[in-house]
């Protein structure tokens, strides 16, 4: 909550590449706080409450209030519309998560998620910045353009396409040194080339999103 906090405040004061840094900062620690938890065996019913409240802030909040400050300086009136539809649509998407979490059975978790889940959403809400941090020359995108892709965004964490989960994948110890490796590759760029590497991490995002619904198409995946 620190991070999406800091995030908003670095927004309004038109520090937007350390505003992103913080919302991808708590994609991290979103990732990270629910398998701490369970490492140690403290995983609490307020806990999870608090993880949906901050997931809000920090994924359906900051990532549109930075963007409204950085596009829609000449469109305030229709860019606030799509900021508070994508806020609508998370927060819709995170209730409906809860909710299925807390009427599932004891089944093997499934491979994949109904719509896109509220971290990924913030940064593929994002892409319009990151991809004008990445190539500096480049014009900035017109707002209407990124009013729509907003509202996209916020229609697809909404939505019933399939997302794969990557908490249940499995991997033969034969192939970890590889998976290390491209660990390391991927730490190096990110590190060196963050917004061009960020960029291409969200589009190769997009194509497993179309890869994901041509496999499942004749199959219902579970909530998640």
């Amino acid at each position: 909550m620190f991070a999406g906090l800091t995030a908003i405040r670095f927004g309004y004061e038109a520090r937007y590449e350390m505003a992103v840094r913080l919302v991808l900062a708590a994609c991290v620690l979103d990732g990270l706080d629910g398998r701490v938890a369970r490492l140690l065996n403290r995983s609490t019913a307020v806990g999870a409450e608090l993880d949906s409240l901050a997931d809000f802030l920090n994924f359906g909040v900051a990532p549109v209030l930075i963007l409204y400050s950085w596009a829609f300086q000449d469109f305030r009136s229709a860019g606030w519309i799509a900021v508070l539809f994508y806020a609508i649509c998370c927060v819709l998407r995170l209730a409906r998560f809860n909710v299925s979490d807390r009427v599932k059975t004891c089944a093997r978790p499934s491979a994949f998620f109904v719509g896109v889940p509220s971290p990924a959403g913030a940064v593929l809400v994002m892409l319009p910045m990151v991809v004008s941090f990445a190539v500096s020359d480049m014009p900035l995108t017109p707002p209407v353009v990124v009013a729509f892709h907003i509202c996209l965004v916020g229609l697809l964490m909404i939505s019933r396409i399939p997302t794969y989960s990557f908490k249940n994948i499995s991997m033969n110890r034969a192939n970890a040194k590889f998976f290390l490796l491209g660990v390391a590759v991927l730490a190096a760029a990110l590190l060196t080339y963050l917004w061009a590497t960020l960029t291409l991490l969200t589009l190769a995002y997009v194509v497993c999103l179309v890869w994901a619904y041509r496999t499942t198409r004749r199959s219902k995946p579970t909530e998640g």
